[in-house]
């Protein structure tokens, strides 16, 4: 027992200077020269329920760039097979973006989050993304026509959520996992479309637990982003009425009766208008009043619509089941709430107050 003891302690005592001098046995290369640090990752739906992970390598970097997409089983296996077969070591710590793509979606990625959650090098932050369309075709096709593509496309999003126009959904990881993990909640995605050699802003893909189950576009999408997003929009047309508002921002209440049957969700919106095509003369009181009870009618129209969509697909992206929580009573299951919410009668109510109009080039 001593003589292990002994042994033990030398080992010990090795590993210790090893460490302290910089040549511990487990250090990781991080050598500029030999490192690629990826900064996105897209996955897509590979044969025999494999995956395929693809990337542009190198990042960021005067050399030429390709395409590299490996077909593999699991994620980690796919960073290894890039290492085994690019010159310099695919490092994820400087990772900004993962690219789903839809089909992958709808089949789950509880998995793919896992990994993401459980690999310290990588951020938190990196943003989820979902796209509609062949995501490799498309970056072979660019490669030679946007210089740092990849760039690009996480410059646009980081600049959405630096300001908080609304315009877009943009969710991280961390915002996603407590979507997914948290109680009366279900996460939702930014939907990007590839469509003749261009990606456009599709709208929001919304989740049932990790499973892709519907996109809400166009004006839904609109309507999502003034409910849930940043409660802002610069602009809001509504095309029936011949109207576009600007900095529209709203604020939201839920009441919900004792017998859970029943719910009045109020959006106060504070607006002006930007354009107008009609007939009405706003100038007039009276027209702009009219105008104003046609907006909301519409507005409450289109919300309803919208919120009768999520009870019909049994999710909540508006976590609208917080609202049941009251003081010292025990949290209601969140099945039961979906039961519950999936039977609703909710009512939708908006309050407009738009700024009175004025001419802007008048002389005082």
């Amino acid at each position: 027992m001593g003589l292990r003891k002994k042994k033990a302690k030398k080992l010990a005592i090795i590993f210790i200077a090893l460490w302290l001098t910089g040549c511990a046995p487990f250090t990781e290369n991080n050598i500029i020269e030999e490192i690629a640090p990826i900064t996105f990752l897209s996955l897509s739906k590979g044969d025999e329920g494999k995956i395929k992970i693809s990337t542009i390598i190198p990042p960021l970097s005067k050399e030429e760039k390709s395409v590299m997409s490996q077909e593999v089983s699991l994620l980690k296996e796919g960073v290894r097979e890039f290492n085994l077969n690019f010159y310099q070591e695919i490092k994820s710590g400087q990772m900004r973006m993962l690219i789903i793509n839809e089909e992958l979606g709808k089949e789950g990625i509880m998995s793919i989050i896992n990994v993401l959650l459980t690999d310290p090098d990588i951020s938190l932050r990196i943003y989820l993304v979902i796209v509609k369309g062949n995501i490799e075709e498309y970056l072979e096709t660019q490669l030679d026509k946007q210089e740092n593509l990849d760039y690009s496309f996480y410059r646009m999003l980081k600049h959405y959520e630096e300001k908080n126009q609304g315009e877009l959904t943009v969710v991280n990881l961390h915002e996603f996992k407590n979507l997914l993990y948290t109680r009366y909640s279900d996460p939702y995605l930014p939907v990007f479309k590839i469509e003749n050699d261009a990606v456009s802003y599709e709208g929001t893909a919304l989740f049932q637990n990790d499973k892709l189950v519907e996109t809400i576009t166009s004006f839904d999408d609109r309507i999502f982003q003034l409910l849930n997003n940043d409660h802002y929009l610069e602009i809001l047309p509504i095309p029936e009425l011949e109207v576009v508002l600007g900095h529209v921002r709203s604020k939201t209440k839920v009441d919900i009766d004792t017998s859970l049957s029943t719910m009045t969700y109020t959006v106060n919106i504070d607006s002006r208008i930007e354009e107008y095509r009609g007939e009405k003369q706003l100038f007039e009181p009276k027209d702009l009043e009219d105008l104003k009870k046609e907006i909301q009618s519409n507005l409450e129209k289109q919300t309803q619509e919208l919120v009768k969509k999520m009870q019909e697909l049994n999710v909540d992206p508006l976590q609208l089941g917080i609202h049941t929580l009251k003081p010292f009573s025990k949290p209601m299951d969140e099945k039961k709430w979906i039961e519950l919410f999936e039977k609703m009668d909710i009512k939708i109510d908006y309050q407009l107050n738009i700024e009175p109009l004025t001419d802007s080039n008048a002389k005082s």
